[in-house]
Protein backbone atom coordinates (compact mmCIF):
# COMPACT_ATOMS: atom_id res chain seq x y z
CA UNK A 1 0.00 0.00 0.00
CA UNK A 2 1.46 3.06 -1.21
CA UNK A 3 1.17 6.50 1.35
CA UNK A 4 1.44 9.74 -0.24
CA UNK A 5 4.18 11.31 2.53
CA UNK A 6 2.89 15.00 1.49
CA UNK A 7 -0.40 14.25 2.57
CA UNK A 8 0.51 12.62 5.87
CA UNK A 9 2.47 16.10 6.77
CA UNK A 10 -0.27 18.10 5.93
CA UNK A 11 -2.71 15.92 8.27
CA UNK A 12 -0.26 15.66 10.81
CA UNK A 13 0.20 19.60 10.71
CA UNK A 14 -3.60 20.11 11.12
CA UNK A 15 -3.75 18.04 13.74
CA UNK A 16 -1.35 19.72 15.82
CA UNK A 17 -2.68 23.11 14.74
CA UNK A 18 -6.39 22.10 15.99
CA UNK A 19 -4.92 20.47 18.84
CA UNK A 20 -3.40 23.92 20.58
CA UNK A 21 -6.61 25.43 19.20
CA UNK A 22 -8.59 23.09 21.35
CA UNK A 23 -6.06 23.69 24.30
CA UNK A 24 -6.43 27.27 23.91
CA UNK A 25 -10.29 27.81 23.75
CA UNK A 26 -10.68 25.43 26.99
CA UNK A 27 -8.34 27.57 28.48
CA UNK A 28 -10.46 30.37 27.62
CA UNK A 29 -13.59 28.93 28.60
CA UNK A 30 -11.88 27.76 32.34
CA UNK A 31 -11.09 31.52 32.79
CA UNK A 32 -14.00 33.03 31.78
CA UNK A 33 -16.09 30.30 33.99
CA UNK A 34 -13.70 31.50 36.93
CA UNK A 35 -14.48 35.15 36.42
CA UNK A 36 -18.14 34.71 36.13
CA UNK A 37 -18.08 32.22 39.07
CA UNK A 38 -20.42 33.28 42.04
CA UNK A 39 -18.00 34.59 45.18
CA UNK A 40 -17.89 31.63 47.99
CA UNK A 41 -16.83 32.20 51.82
CA UNK A 42 -13.12 31.15 50.27
CA UNK A 43 -13.33 34.92 48.44
CA UNK A 44 -12.20 37.45 50.59
CA UNK A 45 -13.92 40.73 50.16
CA UNK A 46 -16.12 42.81 52.01
CA UNK A 47 -18.98 40.76 51.92
CA UNK A 48 -17.88 37.66 51.54
CA UNK A 49 -15.00 35.57 53.13
CA UNK A 50 -14.43 33.68 56.64
CA UNK A 51 -13.00 35.24 59.68
CA UNK A 52 -13.69 35.31 63.74
CA UNK A 53 -13.53 38.08 65.93
CA UNK A 54 -12.69 38.36 69.25
CA UNK A 55 -15.67 40.09 71.08
CA UNK A 56 -15.39 41.49 75.07
CA UNK A 57 -17.97 39.32 76.67
CA UNK A 58 -19.19 41.92 78.71
CA UNK A 59 -21.74 43.56 75.82
CA UNK A 60 -21.82 40.28 73.50
CA UNK A 61 -25.34 40.09 73.60
CA UNK A 62 -25.52 42.99 71.06
CA UNK A 63 -22.76 41.93 68.69
CA UNK A 64 -24.16 38.01 68.06
CA UNK A 65 -27.72 40.06 67.03
CA UNK A 66 -25.90 41.97 64.73
CA UNK A 67 -24.05 38.91 63.21
CA UNK A 68 -26.97 37.23 63.06
CA UNK A 69 -28.66 39.71 60.69
CA UNK A 70 -25.48 40.31 58.85
CA UNK A 71 -24.97 36.87 58.19
CA UNK A 72 -28.51 36.88 56.50
CA UNK A 73 -27.89 39.27 54.66
CA UNK A 74 -24.18 38.18 53.36
CA UNK A 75 -25.05 34.95 52.73
CA UNK A 76 -21.26 33.88 51.42
CA UNK A 77 -19.84 34.82 54.64
CA UNK A 78 -18.57 33.23 57.65
CA UNK A 79 -17.52 34.93 60.93
CA UNK A 80 -17.59 33.27 64.19
CA UNK A 81 -17.49 35.24 67.30
CA UNK A 82 -14.91 34.39 70.50
CA UNK A 83 -16.10 35.91 73.44
CA UNK A 84 -13.61 36.92 76.17
CA UNK A 85 -12.86 39.14 78.76
CA UNK A 86 -11.35 42.20 77.44
CA UNK A 87 -7.60 41.54 78.52
CA UNK A 88 -7.47 38.49 77.12
CA UNK A 89 -9.57 40.09 74.09
CA UNK A 90 -6.64 42.11 73.15
CA UNK A 91 -4.16 39.34 73.72
CA UNK A 92 -6.10 37.62 70.73
CA UNK A 93 -5.53 41.07 68.78
CA UNK A 94 -1.88 41.09 69.40
CA UNK A 95 -1.36 37.65 69.08
CA UNK A 96 -2.64 37.36 65.83
CA UNK A 97 -5.11 34.78 66.96
CA UNK A 98 -7.70 37.09 64.96
CA UNK A 99 -7.85 40.00 63.31
CA UNK A 100 -10.91 42.07 64.36
CA UNK A 101 -11.86 43.19 67.84
CA UNK A 102 -15.07 44.44 69.31
CA UNK A 103 -13.96 46.15 72.82
CA UNK A 104 -15.00 49.26 75.02
CA UNK A 105 -11.51 51.36 74.40
CA UNK A 106 -9.70 52.03 71.42
CA UNK A 107 -5.78 51.23 70.99
CA UNK A 108 -3.19 52.47 73.90
CA UNK A 109 -0.55 54.48 72.13
CA UNK A 110 1.97 51.07 72.99
CA UNK A 111 -0.23 48.22 70.67
CA UNK A 112 -0.77 50.78 67.93
CA UNK A 113 3.20 51.26 67.12
CA UNK A 114 2.80 47.16 67.50
CA UNK A 115 0.99 46.99 64.75
CA UNK A 116 2.44 49.52 62.89
CA UNK A 117 5.72 48.38 62.92
CA UNK A 118 4.18 45.32 61.43
CA UNK A 119 3.36 47.80 58.64
CA UNK A 120 -0.69 47.26 59.39
CA UNK A 121 -2.32 50.75 60.62
CA UNK A 122 -5.70 49.63 62.62
CA UNK A 123 -8.87 50.97 61.64
CA UNK A 124 -11.05 52.08 64.71
CA UNK A 125 -14.68 52.53 64.24
CA UNK A 126 -16.61 53.58 67.38
CA UNK A 127 -20.18 52.63 66.85
CA UNK A 128 -22.18 53.15 70.18
CA UNK A 129 -22.23 54.18 74.02
CA UNK A 130 -22.89 51.57 76.95
CA UNK A 131 -23.37 51.99 79.96
CA UNK A 132 -22.52 49.89 83.00
CA UNK A 133 -25.12 48.62 85.29
CA UNK A 134 -25.27 48.36 88.63
CA UNK A 135 -27.86 45.88 90.08
CA UNK A 136 -29.11 44.25 93.06
CA UNK A 137 -31.97 42.06 94.63
CA UNK A 138 -35.44 43.31 94.36
CA UNK A 139 -36.03 42.72 97.80
CA UNK A 140 -32.97 45.49 98.05
CA UNK A 141 -34.40 48.63 99.83
CA UNK A 142 -31.43 50.56 98.08
CA UNK A 143 -32.24 51.64 94.54
CA UNK A 144 -29.70 54.25 94.34
CA UNK A 145 -25.80 54.72 94.78
CA UNK A 146 -22.93 56.72 94.27
CA UNK A 147 -19.99 57.56 92.66
CA UNK A 148 -18.45 58.11 95.70
CA UNK A 149 -19.31 55.01 97.35
CA UNK A 150 -18.34 52.86 94.50
CA UNK A 151 -14.64 54.52 94.57
CA UNK A 152 -14.47 53.62 98.11
CA UNK A 153 -15.07 50.24 98.19
CA UNK A 154 -12.52 49.89 95.35
CA UNK A 155 -10.41 51.75 97.06
CA UNK A 156 -10.23 49.72 100.22
CA UNK A 157 -12.26 52.84 101.87
CA UNK A 158 -15.42 52.46 104.20
CA UNK A 159 -18.50 52.68 102.17
CA UNK A 160 -22.08 52.22 102.22
CA UNK A 161 -21.42 49.37 99.66
CA UNK A 162 -21.04 45.84 100.93
CA UNK A 163 -19.71 43.93 97.67
CA UNK A 164 -18.80 44.19 94.48
CA UNK A 165 -19.65 40.88 92.13
CA UNK A 166 -18.03 41.71 88.53
CA UNK A 167 -18.21 38.72 85.65
CA UNK A 168 -14.38 38.22 85.32
CA UNK A 169 -11.23 39.93 86.65
CA UNK A 170 -9.85 40.61 83.32
CA UNK A 171 -13.00 42.15 82.36
CA UNK A 172 -13.57 45.76 80.69
CA UNK A 173 -16.33 46.61 83.75
CA UNK A 174 -13.22 46.32 86.26
CA UNK A 175 -10.59 48.09 84.22
CA UNK A 176 -13.13 51.09 83.83
CA UNK A 177 -13.92 51.44 87.15
CA UNK A 178 -10.20 50.62 88.50
CA UNK A 179 -9.25 53.90 86.03
CA UNK A 180 -12.00 55.83 87.67
CA UNK A 181 -10.84 54.99 90.81
CA UNK A 182 -6.96 55.47 90.32
CA UNK A 183 -6.32 52.14 91.62
CA UNK A 184 -3.86 49.12 90.01
CA UNK A 185 -4.84 46.66 92.24
CA UNK A 186 -8.05 45.77 94.21
CA UNK A 187 -8.87 45.33 97.74
CA UNK A 188 -8.96 41.41 99.23
CA UNK A 189 -12.48 42.27 100.73
CA UNK A 190 -15.33 43.61 99.09
CA UNK A 191 -15.00 42.67 95.92
CA UNK A 192 -15.59 39.29 94.04
CA UNK A 193 -15.37 38.00 90.30
CA UNK A 194 -17.92 34.96 89.29
CA UNK A 195 -16.50 34.29 86.16
CA UNK A 196 -19.24 35.56 83.73
CA UNK A 197 -21.87 38.25 83.44
CA UNK A 198 -24.78 35.11 83.85
CA UNK A 199 -23.19 34.36 86.84
CA UNK A 200 -23.60 37.65 88.23
CA UNK A 201 -27.11 38.21 87.34
CA UNK A 202 -27.96 34.81 88.81
CA UNK A 203 -25.79 35.89 92.02
CA UNK A 204 -27.76 38.86 92.80
CA UNK A 205 -31.18 37.02 91.99
CA UNK A 206 -30.19 34.60 94.57
CA UNK A 207 -28.52 37.23 97.28
CA UNK A 208 -30.14 40.12 98.82
CA UNK A 209 -27.64 43.48 99.56
CA UNK A 210 -25.31 42.51 96.95
CA UNK A 211 -24.37 45.09 93.88
CA UNK A 212 -23.81 43.02 90.76
CA UNK A 213 -21.66 44.63 87.60
CA UNK A 214 -22.44 43.97 84.00
CA UNK A 215 -23.13 45.26 80.59
CA UNK A 216 -26.73 46.82 80.46
CA UNK A 217 -27.62 44.56 77.24
CA UNK A 218 -27.52 41.51 79.48
CA UNK A 219 -30.55 43.12 81.63
CA UNK A 220 -32.38 44.91 78.58
CA UNK A 221 -32.35 41.62 76.36
CA UNK A 222 -31.56 38.19 78.53
CA UNK A 223 -31.63 35.46 76.90
CA UNK A 224 -34.75 33.33 77.41
CA UNK A 225 -32.66 31.02 80.09
CA UNK A 226 -31.69 34.20 82.23
CA UNK A 227 -35.21 36.53 81.72
CA UNK A 228 -36.08 34.96 84.81
CA UNK A 229 -33.41 36.17 86.84
CA UNK A 230 -32.93 39.12 84.61
CA UNK A 231 -36.76 39.64 86.10
CA UNK A 232 -35.92 39.62 89.75
CA UNK A 233 -33.05 42.26 89.37
CA UNK A 234 -33.36 46.16 89.74
CA UNK A 235 -30.92 48.42 88.06
CA UNK A 236 -29.72 51.01 90.16
CA UNK A 237 -29.62 54.73 89.85
CA UNK A 238 -26.01 56.65 90.19
CA UNK A 239 -25.42 59.59 91.39
CA UNK A 240 -22.05 61.44 89.96
CA UNK A 241 -19.22 63.21 91.61
CA UNK A 242 -19.42 66.80 92.54
CA UNK A 243 -18.92 68.90 89.88
CA UNK A 244 -19.17 66.38 87.15
CA UNK A 245 -22.32 66.01 84.85
CA UNK A 246 -25.17 64.27 86.87
CA UNK A 247 -24.48 65.43 90.11
CA UNK A 248 -27.32 66.88 90.36
CA UNK A 249 -29.24 63.32 90.58
CA UNK A 250 -29.39 59.87 90.38
CA UNK A 251 -29.63 58.61 87.09
CA UNK A 252 -29.76 55.00 84.98
CA UNK A 253 -27.82 54.03 82.06
CA UNK A 254 -31.00 54.67 79.71
CA UNK A 255 -30.46 55.83 76.15
CA UNK A 256 -31.87 59.40 77.19
CA UNK A 257 -29.14 59.85 79.70
CA UNK A 258 -26.87 58.33 77.78
CA UNK A 259 -26.85 60.72 74.97
CA UNK A 260 -27.37 63.66 77.75
CA UNK A 261 -24.04 62.31 79.09
CA UNK A 262 -25.78 62.33 82.93
CA UNK A 263 -24.84 58.81 83.44
CA UNK A 264 -21.53 58.30 85.15
CA UNK A 265 -20.62 55.06 84.09
CA UNK A 266 -20.66 55.50 80.15
CA UNK A 267 -18.14 53.99 77.70
CA UNK A 268 -17.88 53.79 74.07
CA UNK A 269 -17.70 50.93 71.86
CA UNK A 270 -15.34 50.60 69.39
CA UNK A 271 -14.65 47.80 66.43
CA UNK A 272 -11.18 47.49 65.84
CA UNK A 273 -9.76 46.16 62.17
CA UNK A 274 -5.94 44.87 62.12
CA UNK A 275 -6.72 43.26 58.80
CA UNK A 276 -4.38 45.51 56.84
CA UNK A 277 -5.87 44.75 53.62
CA UNK A 278 -9.93 45.38 52.14
CA UNK A 279 -11.74 42.56 53.47
CA UNK A 280 -14.32 40.96 55.84
CA UNK A 281 -13.85 42.89 59.01
CA UNK A 282 -13.99 46.18 56.72
CA UNK A 283 -17.51 44.80 56.05
CA UNK A 284 -18.55 44.21 59.07
CA UNK A 285 -17.43 47.50 60.52
CA UNK A 286 -19.32 49.89 57.71
CA UNK A 287 -22.38 47.32 59.06
CA UNK A 288 -22.42 48.18 62.91
CA UNK A 289 -21.77 52.19 61.98
CA UNK A 290 -24.15 51.75 59.06
CA UNK A 291 -28.16 52.62 59.29
CA UNK A 292 -29.12 48.90 59.71
CA UNK A 293 -26.07 48.09 62.45
CA UNK A 294 -27.21 51.49 64.45
CA UNK A 295 -30.85 50.70 63.82
CA UNK A 296 -29.95 47.29 66.11
CA UNK A 297 -28.22 49.21 68.52
CA UNK A 298 -30.71 51.97 69.03
CA UNK A 299 -33.30 48.59 69.93
CA UNK A 300 -30.73 46.45 71.96
CA UNK A 301 -31.07 49.87 75.06
CA UNK A 302 -27.47 51.09 73.78
CA UNK A 303 -26.79 54.90 72.37
CA UNK A 304 -26.00 54.10 68.36
CA UNK A 305 -23.13 56.60 67.78
CA UNK A 306 -25.16 57.79 65.14
CA UNK A 307 -28.76 58.24 65.63
CA UNK A 308 -30.81 56.68 62.73
CA UNK A 309 -33.02 59.01 60.92
CA UNK A 310 -36.75 58.45 61.36
CA UNK A 311 -39.60 59.03 58.22
CA UNK A 312 -42.40 60.07 59.40
CA UNK A 313 -45.33 60.77 56.45
CA UNK A 314 -47.53 62.97 57.25
CA UNK A 315 -51.16 62.53 55.53
CA UNK A 316 -53.82 65.37 55.50
CA UNK A 317 -57.39 64.30 56.09
CA UNK A 318 -60.23 65.96 54.13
Amino acid sequence: MLINLKFLDRAMNFIKKNAYLLIAVITCSSIVSCNNAPPTKETHTITTGTMSIVVDESFAPIIEDQLAVFASTYQETDISLINKPEKLAVNYLLKDSSKVAILSRGLTDEERKFFEAKKIIPKVTRFATDGIALITNMSNKDSVVTVDDILSVLQGKTSSINSLVFDNRNSSTIRFLKDLAGVQDLPEKGIYALGSNEAVIKYVYENPHVIGVIGINWIVQPSPELIQYAEGVKVLGVKNQSGKNGDDDYYKPTQNNLALGKYALARDLFIINCQGVRGLGMGFSAFLAGERGQRIILKSGLLPDSIPPREINIIKLK
